[in-house]
């Protein structure tokens, strides 16, 4: 990076950061207590801050996947190597979801719990939880291939 992107990108860092040291002050300031009992107070010091908060949260995001596409286009091996892994999740994911139940949500006697019924919310619940599970597992599996390969070597 050119010495002069550098220290505009140094600059706009430490604006963040001061805009954000501001909020802080502006919070400390007034206390724990005065800013829970009053919501006129909550509106005009915590509002801004979230508000803030949320913003950068999108630009972040919103930076970090435009960056990683550019520079998906540019190598073309990794894009197909990027592809192929989505690809492979997306099949996983499908599988989580064949295997999904779509039945109620019930407690230990058997009743349905409130907002438990039987359905499509129900079976991506269950089909998420599948999936993570089948993540988890996948992930233990290549840590304890590594771990053996590691103990094998030494």
């Amino acid at each position: 990076m050119s010495g002069k992107k550098s220290k505009i990108l140094t600059y706009v860092t430490g604006l963040i950061g001061l805009i954000g040291f501001y909020f802080f002050v502006r919070i400390v300031m007034e206390g724990d207590d005065p800013i829970i009992e009053d919501a006129g107070l909550q509106a005009s010091i915590l509002s801004p801050f979230i508000t803030y908060s949320i913003f950068l949260l999108i630009a972040t995001s919103l930076i970090a996947i435009v960056f990683s596409l550019i520079n998906l286009t540019k190598n073309p091996a990794v894009l197909k190597r990027t592809m192929l892994g989505v690809a492979a999740m997306a099949i996983l994911l499908a599988i989580a979801y064949a295997f999904a139940s779509d039945a109620a949500t019930t407690d230990a006697m058997g009743k349905v719990l409130k907002d438990g019924e039987a359905g499509s919310v129900s079976k991506w619940v269950s089909a998420l939880i599948n999936y993570s599970f089948i993540l988890g597992t996948i992930g233990l599996g290549f840590f304890l291939f590594d771990f053996v390969k590691s103990l094998v070597k030494n």
